[in-house]
C-alpha cells in the first residue's frame, strides 16, 4: 500500500496531478483544496489513498493527513464515492464539512454535486461522531474582514461564470495575506490564483 509519494509536480489541473516520482510518472486524483497548494514545477509530498478495484488501481493525493482522514471517513459511507468524496472536498472546506455533519446541515452538503438528501443524511447519522477534531481547525468564514469587498468580488467573478465556491476559498486565502485589498484588486488576484 503506498503510503506517501514525494516528486516533482510534472502536470497539474483542478482535478488530478501528475507526480514524477524517480522518473516514474504517478496520475494522482486530488482536491481542489490539494490543487490550491501545489506548482507545477516543484517539489511535493502527498498523502496517498490507493484504491484496487477489478479494473483499476487509482491514487487519491491530499496535501494534508486531515484531508486523507476526512476523504477516507467519507468514503466510508455506503452511497459514497471517490470521486464524490473529492468533490465534496473540493466544496467544503473540511471545517465547513465537519460542521454541517456535526449541526446536521443536509441541506449544505446536499449542495455539493452528487450528494443527495438520502446520502447527506447517512453521512451526517455515519459521520457525525467521528468529524469533530475537524470542526475548529480553520478560521470561520464569517470572521474574515472585508465581506463587502470579497462578496462584490465574487458576484462580479460570477458575472465572468466562474464559480463561486471555487473563487470563495481563493479569496479568503488572499484576504487573510492582504486585507487592505479593493474589489478590483481582490478580482485581479483571484483570476489570477484559478
Amino acid at each position: 500500500m503506498i503510503y506517501s509519494l514525494r516528486g516533482i509536480v510534472q502536470e497539474l489541473t483542478p482535478t488530478f496531478a501528475v507526480v514524477d516520482v524517480n522518473g516514474v510518472g504517478y496520475y494522482i486524483g486530488i482536491s481542489l483544496q490539494t490543487s490550491q497548494n501545489l506548482k507545477q514545477g516543484s517539489d511535493v509530498l502527498l498523502y496517498i489513498q490507493q484504491i484496487i478495484r477489478e479494473d483499476a488501481h487509482l491514487l487519491f493525493g491530499f496535501f494534508t493527513k486531515q484531508e486523507k482522514e476526512m476523504f477516507n471517513l467519507l468514503i466510508s459511507v455506503n452511497g459514497v464515492g471517490p470521486v464524490s468524496a473529492l468533490i465534496l472536498l473540493s466544496s467544503l472546506s473540511l471545517a465547513e464539512a465537519a460542521n454541517a455533519i456535526l449541526s446536521g446541515n443536509s441541506g449544505l452538503i446536499q449542495k455539493v454535486k452528487g450528494i443527495g438528501a438520502k446520502t447527506a443524511e447517512r453521512i451526517i447519522v455515519d459521520l457525525r461522531d467521528k468529524v469533530g477534531i475537524f470542526g475548529h481547525s480553520e478560521e470561520k468564514l464569517s470572521d474574515i474582514p472585508n465581506n463587502k469587498i470579497k462578496n462584490e468580488a465574487l458576484s462580479a467573478l460570477e458575472v465572468l461564470g466562474i464559480s463561486k465556491r471555487i473563487s470563495e476559498k481563493i479569496a479568503d486565502r488572499i484576504l487573510k495575506q492582504n486585507p487592505h485589498f479593493s474589489v478590483e484588486e481582490l478580482v485581479k488576484e483571484i483570476l489570477k490564483n484559478i
